[in-house]
């Protein structure tokens, strides 16, 4: 397969990396780190002004009408500065289902403020995908319960939401009668607690606790039709996971890219560390496993754009990122020796992101789990007489 990327997808893979890299220092992070919210919103501003933030949202609300494969690449170079601002949540877990699913009058009052800068976006995933990942079919924590407008009560909690405490919108899986409904839930409305949780990469990820919530039949994804839910839910995630892998990408692009730079320059004995035949075999198992991670994403994101199955070549992507790339912000840390332990030091930001992404994604034994399931399901499918 060609993976080479368009004229504007270089342009937008220019562009965002030109923000990036002049914005965003080890110092800049570590500033952000220290403030309340955690959101760099000068970034933030940055990318909106370079008409980046809308890159997904459908042109008649003012964005760009671009796919996954864009998203990824704006994600990707994220991932190598390791920069704090909810790019996933925003645009893939809030953006994308909205321009999809959502009602007019949903997308129209969101939409034109994601791609101007001035909305944060969210969904409540942790819950159902760790249902999937142990075998279950996305059970969700939230039920509602239908009004009298056709729109729903909620109840219950979502755990470790991403940024949902600046976010206008979270998109939360509801169980009801009907089935699965997801609803656009304002984290500011009566009726929800937002407890403040901070994460392993230090982003803030609250529980969103919900007692007797109403939301309006025009903020209910697919009309708020349960028939329909399960799949909305299987689109949501089948492009949380691809983007969370596209992060993944940047990460162990850079870690592996400063830790080659770091052998080459610390001596010991007289001699550069990248001399050692031990410190070039596990340097180049780092840079053998990004390049895993980097093909199946691409190979994910581009099947999502096309329309075609995606279910195996995203978990495929997801057990690289999970599997492989902890396995190199690991070694890429270890290789950087006693200096790698200090919490302040840039290339231990990448581990503890790596990590995070592992998390996130699940257990990678659970993911080829899945997979083997989606196999044995298609070798069934194909033995069985037309």
């Amino acid at each position: 397969m060609d993976f080479t990327f368009n004229d504007e997808q270089t342009a937008v893979q220019e562009a965002v990396e030109g923000i990036l890299t002049g914005l965003v220092t080890p110092d800049r992070v570590q500033e952000i780190e220290a403030t309340e919210d955690r959101v760099d919103r000068q970034l933030w501003s940055e990318l909106a002004k370079a008409d980046l933030l809308g890159l997904a949202v459908p042109a008649a609300h003012g964005g760009g009408g671009y796919g996954m494969v864009e998203l990824c690449l704006l994600l990707e170079a994220q991932g190598k500065v390791v920069a704090p601002v909810p790019l996933w949540a925003t645009l893939v877990l809030g953006a994308l289902p909205i321009a999809e699913f959502g009602s007019d009058a949903l997308s129209a009052s969101l939409l034109p403020g994601v791609t101007a800068g001035d909305v944060f976006l969210t969904a409540a995933l942790a819950d159902v995908a760790n249902d999937i990942a142990v075998g279950g079919e996305g059970r969700a924590t939230v039920t509602g319960t239908r009004g009298a407008d056709g729109g729903l009560v909620l109840s219950g909690s979502a755990f470790a939401v991403p940024y949902a405490h600046v976010a206008t919108r979270v998109l939360v899986p509801v169980a009801t009668d009907g089935g699965l409904v997801v609803a656009a839930v304002d984290p500011t409305a009566a009726g929800v607690t937002v407890e403040r949780v901070v994460t392993t990469n230090r982003e803030i990820h609250p529980h969103l606790h919900l007692d007797g919530v109403t939301v309006a039949a025009d903020q209910l994804l697919a009309g708020g039709d349960g028939a329909r839910g399960g799949h909305v839910l299987a689109w949501i995630l089948e492009r949380a996971w691809t983007g969370l892998c596209a992060l993944q990408v940047g990460i162990t692009e850079s870690a592996v890219a400063q830790t080659a730079e770091y052998l080459n320059s610390r001596e010991q004995f007289g001699l550069p560390l990248a001399t050692f035949q031990a410190t070039k075999m596990r340097a180049a198992d780092a840079a053998i496993d990004t390049e895993a991670v980097r093909v199946t994403t691409w190979q994910a994101a581009w099947r999502l754009d096309n329309g075609l199955d995606a279910g195996r070549a995203v978990n495929v992507a997801s057990w690289f990122a999970a599997e492989s790339g902890q396995r190199v912000v690991f070694a890429t840390q270890h290789l950087h020796g006693g200096i790698g332990a200090d919490i302040s030091y840039p290339i231990h930001r990448y581990f503890l992101w790596g990590k995070q992404i592992e998390l996130l994604l699940g257990s990678p034994s659970a993911q080829l789990a899945r997979l083997g399931h989606q196999v044995a399901a298609g070798l069934t499918a194909a033995a069985v007489p037309a």
